[in-house]
């Protein structure tokens, strides 16, 4: 009998843990959110703003990080046509397009960066803050027209 009763409270504990776990800490966002259903971001996060101008330098140096680090999901462009990615069934967002990044703060691409969300696994502490916010610049920067690219006047 005691065996049963310290394996229901074993079994009850665990539970409780794994549901506990699996809670993202932060307000509810809208249904229509831009985010996947149950996960949340920190308002406080959300209203982070990018202390890195995004200047030649920090999108050069969040380039240089991106191809090493997200190319092989997100692709080496942006396009989401990384080989990891394919191999994974996954469908990635193309940032060379304005609306995929659009619905996303600066604040909200660090937390994701820093967090990680389904299956990208997160930076954490490993990878300095301005590389990261390097790292956003440039994917910012995917989505605008360079300069051979822009209509002449």
């Amino acid at each position: 009998m005691k065996t049963i009763l310290a394996s229901a409270a074993i079994a009850l504990f665990a539970l409780a843990a794994a549901g506990a776990s699996q809670q993202n800490p932060g307000p509810e966002k809208p249904a229509d959110s831009h985010l996947p259903p149950g996960y949340t971001i920190p308002e406080k996060e959300v209203k982070r703003e990018n202390p890195v101008k995004p200047t030649e330098a920090s999108i050069a140096a969040g380039a240089k990080y991106y191809s090493s680090q997200c190319a092989m999901c997100h692709g080496k462009d942006g396009d989401g046509q990384g080989d990891l990615a394919q191999q994974m069934g996954l469908n990635m967002p193309d940032y060379r397009k304005a609306e995929s990044l659009a619905p996303f703060t600066d604040g909200e691409l660090f937390y994701i960066l820093t967090n990680g969300m389904g299956k990208m696994v997160g930076e954490g502490e490993r990878t300095p803050e301005h590389k990261k916010w390097d790292v956003i610049n440039y994917m910012r920067s995917l989505a605008k027209p360079k300069e051979a690219e822009k209509p002449k006047p």
